[in-house]
């Protein structure tokens, strides 16, 4: 497994969550690192791309002024912080790095973590 996400479980509406994503045994590779989310029932969808070669964030609209992508240089690590919580947040996430392009499709990226649940009551 190349890439670890952990922080999910349960939080309320309105409420906040920060997932990680760490690279284990190697730094992050390509132009970027991205997020995205499954729901029941539902396809994998983007939520938002960090790409570290032109220091950019790129969202998806469902999310944009809520959540936010960073990365921990020193250990390895990129986050999502993820505010003010819906229900319709609800879904695994998944992290993904070796990105190349713009980095806000699956096809764009080469490495994936395994996933996260993030489950949000209101």
């Amino acid at each position: 497994v190349q890439l670890v996400e952990s922080g999910g479980g349960p939080a309320q509406a309105g409420g906040s969550l920060r997932l990680s994503c760490a690279a284990s045994g190697r730094t992050f590779r390509g132009n970027g690192a991205g997020w995205f989310r499954q729901a029941p029932g539902k396809e994998r969808e983007f939520v938002g791309v960090l790409r570290w070669t032109v220091g950019i964030t790129y969202y998806a609209d469902s999310v944009k002024g809520r959540f936010t992508i960073s990365r921990d240089n020193a250990n390895n690590v990129v986050f999502l912080q993820m505010n003010d919580l819906k229900p319709e947040d609800t879904a695994v996430y998944y992290c993904a790095d070796g990105a190349v392009g713009a980095g806000r499709r699956q096809s764009d990226y080469r490495y994936w973590g395994q996933g996260t649940q993030v489950t949000v009551s209101s």
